[in-house]
Order: C-alpha cells, then sequence, then structure tokens
C-alpha cells in the first residue's frame, strides 16, 4: 500500500505539472526536425510523431494529445503545401500523449493502423492507476481500422516500413517502427532518451520485458541508425540507446539486491541509487516512480 502511495504521488505531482504547463502554454507549438529523405520528427508535449511525407501522401506515427493535432496539420501544410490528411497513422501504443491526436484525424478519413491490443484498450474503458485517473472509451473515428497481431509490413514514399509488435514491455501493445530503407526507426515508448522509462504495469508493462525488448530491437540496428526516441527531443544513434539501456539494467540490478536485502522500495528511493542516475530521475518518471516500476515487475 505504501509502495501504490509513493508512485501514485509521485506521479500525480508530474502529471499536474504538466497540465499547468500546458494551461499556461500560449498556443501549441510543433518543432519540426528533418530525419532523413521523406521522414520528419514532430514534437509537439507528447510523444514524438515522425511524418513520412512523398509523392504517396503522408503517413504519421503517432499523434500526441488531442489538443496538439491542429499544431501538427499546420506542420504538415507547410511540409506539403496541401491541407489534405494523411493517408495512414500508426499507433505504437495507446496512452493519449501518442494516440489524442486519432479523432480528429480519423474524422478526416485517415485510416488508423495499430497493434488489436491497441483497440481493445481504446475501446474499452481502462483505469490507469498509477496516474490516479480513468480513460473512457475513445470515440469511434479514433479507434484503429487495421490491425495486426504480431507484425505489419507497410510499403510507402519509396520505403518499407517493418512494423513489429513488442509485447510486455512499456504496456501489452506497443510496436516499434523500422523504416528499413532509411534506416530510421521510430522506438515509441520503449526509449525515453537518457531519462527512466514509464512502464505501465496496469497496461501489462513489465521493465524486464522492456529491456529484452529494446536489446531486440538494438539487434536491428548499426552505426548508421538514426533513432527517433518515444520522448527526447533529439535524433539519437543506437550508441546512445545502448549507453541509457546500460544504464536502466544497471539500475535494475541494484534494485534487485536491496530488494532481497529487505530493503522495501521506499527505503532503496530513501537511500538512493547513486549520483549517476540522478539525471535519469529528472523527467517526468523520478527515482522512487523508477524503483516502484522495477519493485513491481520483479
Amino acid at each position: 500500500m505504501h509502495t501504490l502511495t509513493l508512485l501514485l504521488g509521485s506521479l500525480l505531482l508530474m502529471s499536474s505539472a504538466s497540465v499547468s504547463m500546458a494551461q499556461t502554454d500560449e498556443k501549441p507549438r510543433v518543432t519540426v526536425t528533418p530525419v532523413k529523405g521523406p521522414l520528419y520528427m514532430l514534437a509537439g508535449r507528447g510523444g514524438n510523431v515522425v511524418a513520412s511525407v512523398g509523392k504517396d501522401g503522408v503517413l504519421l506515427i503517432d499523434a500526441d494529445y488531442s489538443e496538439y493535432a491542429q499544431a501538427h496539420a499546420a506542420a504538415l501544410a507547410e511540409l506539403t503545401d496541401s491541407q489534405v490528411a494523411p493517408r495512414f497513422l500508426l499507433n505504437t501504443h495507446w496512452h493519449f500523449d501518442h494516440s489524442g491526436g486519432n479523432g480528429f484525424w480519423g474524422e478526416q478519413g485517415t485510416v488508423i493502423m495499430a497493434h488489436e491490443n491497441i483497440y481493445q484498450r481504446m475501446s474499452t474503458r481502462q483505469e490507469m492507476k498509477a496516474l490516479g485517473r480513468v480513460v473512457e472509451p475513445s470515440p469511434a473515428a479514433a479507434l484503429p481500422v487495421v490491425t495486426y497481431a504480431d507484425a505489419i509490413a507497410v510499403r510507402f514514399n519509396g520505403d518499407t516500413l517493418q512494423v513489429q509488435h513488442y509485447p510486455s514491455g512499456h504496456t501489452d501493445g506497443d510496436s516499434i517502427v523500422f523504416f528499413t530503407e532509411a534506416n530510421v526507426v521510430h522506438m515509441g515508448d520503449h526509449y525515453f532518451a537518457g531519462a527512466f522509462p514509464f512502464v505501465d504495469l496496469g497496461s501489462g508493462g513489465n521493465v524486464l520485458g522492456y529491456i529484452s525488448n529494446v536489446e531486440s530491437a538494438l539487434k536491428q540496428m548499426d552505426e548508421q541508425t538514426i533513432v527517433v526516441p518515444g520522448h527526447g527531443r533529439s535524433l539519437m544513434s543506437k550508441q546512445d540507446v545502448q549507453i541509457d539501456l546500460t544504464a536502466l539494467k544497471n539500475s535494475v540490478s541494484i534494485i534487485a539486491e536491496l530488494l532481497q536485502e529487505g530493503l522495501g522500495p521506499e527505503q532503496i528511493a530513501e537511500r538512493g541509487l547513486g549520483p549517476e542516475y540522478a539525471s535519469y530521475g529528472a523527467g517526468f518518471i523520478n527515482e522512487a516512480a523508477w524503483i516502484s516500476f522495477v519493485a513491481g515487475s520483479l
């Protein structure tokens, strides 16, 4: 009970801070960063969006928060010199900071694609205990139209997107998207650059599965691969992912050892993991929340 209270307090405080910042922001803004060829990273307030813009039209990976949909539309209009909606939108997972804009695009005829578990979660009432909130079913326009069980390939704008489901990681419905010709990978929330990740235990996530999934994804990268993180405003590399993964694995070893010694998550949080993890706990997920995720996964 104490562990849940600690986690809820940490995440509610951070969630409130995010809402406060959004309310004081004069107007939603999206930053556009060229990635490679027809690919662009669009950064609003939620998860990073990747847009493939070319002769076949526009394909989006993720959709940010709903209140940022218009800002993304304006950014795409500048890239395409048109107001035409994207042909496809693919969600990496169901969380509202990645799927909030689904309804906006779905109402304009964009075909939404996602793993079957995303459809199941978005179409039913979800209780997110870690964030202290209930998410009601999404409207029909926001729901995926095309779903898949394990993987799907999409051929678009001269590239083949290999979309692979990675179970029991961040949630139970996450996919990582590999642009095979461009050698670009969108990690979704399997990568919070330089920070402890949010692992949604209530949605089938697990820290050990998360680490295993990232290790698997790394095997498909090389030194030239461009990595788009789910959260983090810079394009990253395979080496960056490896460095952060090593830090996460080492922190899990520390936490597991202290748990075996009889310490509880709150005691471990009070003791701390060491100064080398200070920067990792400075983002959305602080050190106490990460320790709770690890303890819950073990």
